[in-house]
């Protein structure tokens, strides 16, 4: 699932494959985007921030934002694709390289001078260098809403999911529907800032400190089986802004009271 780190570690590669070159393949497979064309423009960066993805192109930002199944993919021109082209949204290739966006739910091209109407709603990222831990902590402070809910609003902090929101809360013994006033926002910004810096650099993210498929959780996904601490099942929910915006919550119940 892409979280702030899966965006952190796509922008670096993205970056490092087409910075500082020409475009010479640029095809945005979505109606209003279709007649759009940068080729021969320069590829300035690409950057992260939070959930979303800025690739700086000419005067140009190509935003993407990749929500549940989004993923950017490196080839070679004239390199077969891995999959079927009717998924792919966006296509920015150079003499070098091809960067092939699959699945991505939101594409939008702005110019670079107009990316803040985009992103500045943004909390603080904690991938970001300039990272303020002061201001996320106010901003995730004055949020009255359940803790689960309040720390999924990118506006009070940029780059957690629905994998962190569970896993940071069991680790921290708090049950999903608290009320934020009544958590330690400090300590939980400070663990989620060491998880997710933790997980920036690794291939496969783990909360447990265990890489092997299926023992990177400790709550997320594993409703029904038993606790990894404890062994009382874990149990799930369902807790959002409004009816439209739920996402399913999982928590051991004897560990997080």
């Amino acid at each position: 699932m892409p979280e702030g780190d899966t965006i952190y570690r796509a922008a670096h590669r993205l970056d490092a494959a087409l910075r500082d070159q020409p475009v010479t393949r640029f095809d945005l497979r979505v109606p209003r985007l279709a007649t759009a064309d940068l080729t021969g423009q320069i590829v300035h960066e690409v950057a992260p921030r939070g959930k979303h993805l800025l690739m700086r192109i000419g005067e140009y930002t190509l935003h993407s934002h990749l929500r549940m199944d989004g993923a950017w993919f490196i080839y070679r021109p004239g390199e077969k694709w891995r999959h079927p082209a009717f998924k792919v949204r966006a296509i920015v290739g150079t003499a070098e390289h091809e960067a092939v966006g699959v699945d991505i739910a939101e594409v939008k091209l702005v110019p670079t001078r107009n990316e803040g109407e985009l992103v500045d709603y943004l909390g603080p990222d904690p991938l970001a260098e300039d990272w303020d831990r002061d201001e996320a902590i106010r901003r995730l402070s004055a949020d009255t809403r359940e803790i689960h809910v309040a720390l999924l609003d990118q506006r009070n902090v940029a780059g957690f999911g629905n994998e962190y929101a569970a896993e940071l809360l069991f680790l921290r013994g708090i049950r999903p529907e608290t009320p934020t006033p009544d958590v330690d926002v400090a300590a939980l910004i400070d663990l989620g800032v060491r998880t997710i810096r933790a997980n920036r650099d690794r291939m496969d993210r783990t909360f447990t400190g265990d890489a092997r498929r299926g023992f990177t959780d400790w709550v997320y996904g594993r409703a029904g089986r038993s606790c990894r601490r404890c062994g009382t099942p874990i149990r799930k929910g369902e807790l959002g802004a409004d009816p439209t915006r739920e996402r399913i919550t999982f928590w051991c119940p004897n560990c997080q009271r």
